[in-house]
């Protein structure tokens, strides 16, 4: 009904958005007389414009006369829509408005582990770019589990993740950045730290204590840890090195972090050509949402950034 009507309305215009504006108010204030001074014109004249924009839709959209003002079903029907056309009118005026300010506000980024340090994703130039860029911009950046980051950012309450791809999530833009490959890994007091003979290695693997970081990342990883002692958590790489170290456990963790410690001869990786998966880091944000500029230009940096670092390799 409402397309049909438009359709008979033609092109729609200021005049038409000024009729419909009337439309809007009379409805709105229960009648002719009460919309007198809220549109500060005479009763004749929002008269004369009901009647015009009926004779525009072609359409009956209310009852006026001693009984009182009451709408059609079509007058009703026409209101709603018209609510939803200044509704949109509004978000344009904003957006445009938007684009005209100088950025400001906050931009809110959420990073898992020590990927904020990992110079393979650039954060500290990108944020010194972004800070150049956006001068009156307040940062916000802490670290966060994956699933927290994910939550966060799908509702709203942060702009920028940093997660290891795990799936694609509805809602969600996910920026690939670089791969990490987890290695299985033993402290320098564990049994098995001087072991040599990997089919040793393996039978006793079934046996050890794991700590493990108490989510699903990917696949690999959970086929790697399916028929393995799970007996400890530790989600941050930190804590998990410490677990690792006591002795009592071993535990998956990215080789470029636990590398300081195989430099010192406090670890080691245990089957490295079986006990391995990788884990593919990625930046997430929302798809849609208000319109979000320090948000847009923080991940604009990070995308040139990382198709920098692509073209070098």
């Amino acid at each position: 009904m409402v397309n049909k009507a438009l359709q008979g309305m033609g092109k729609v215009g200021d005049y038409e958005i000024r009729l419909l504006r009337v439309f809007k108010t009379v409805v709105e204030c229960g009648g002719f007389s009460a919309a007198e001074v809220e549109l500060n014109i005479s009763r004749s004249t929002i008269s004369v414009h009901m009647s015009n924009l009926e004779g525009r839709l072609k359409l009956k959209l209310c009852h006026r006369g001693r009984s009182g003002f009451s709408l059609t079903e079509e007058g009703l029907t026409i209101y709603n829509a018209t609510k939803q056309l200044f509704s949109r009118l509004a978000e344009f005026r904003s957006t445009v408005n938007a684009l005209h300010q100088q950025m400001s506000g906050e931009v809110r980024i959420l990073t898992s582990d020590t990927i904020s340090l990992d110079e393979r994703c650039g954060l500290d130039q990108v944020v010194a770019e972004f800070a150049a860029q956006a001068p009156d911009v307040y940062i916000s950046f802490d670290t966060a589990p994956m699933g927290e980051i994910e939550r966060r950012v799908i509702n709203g309450d942060a702009d920028v993740g940093f997660i290891p791809h795990h799936k694609d999530i509805e809602g969600l833009d996910f920026l690939h950045m670089y791969s990490d490959r987890s290695l299985l890994y033993c402290g320098d007091r564990h049994p098995l730290f001087h072991e040599k003979d990997e089919a040793r290695i393996a039978e006793a693997l079934k046996e050890c204590k794991l700590v493990h970081a108490g989510v699903q990342t990917n696949q690999e990883a959970s086929m790697q840890l399916a028929e393995m002692n799970k007996a400890a958590e530790a989600y941050y790489y930190e804590t998990r090195a410490t677990m690792i170290l006591s002795g009592v456990y071993v535990g998956f963790m990215a080789e470029k972090f636990a590398q300081q410690w195989v430099d010192r001869g406090r670890m080691r990786a245990l089957l490295p050509e079986q006990r391995r998966y990788e884990l593919q880091i990625t930046a997430i944000s929302r798809r849609s949402g208000p319109l979000n500029k320090p948000r847009d230009l923080f991940m604009e940096l990070l995308s040139a950034h990382i198709e920098g670092l692509d073209n070098r390799l």
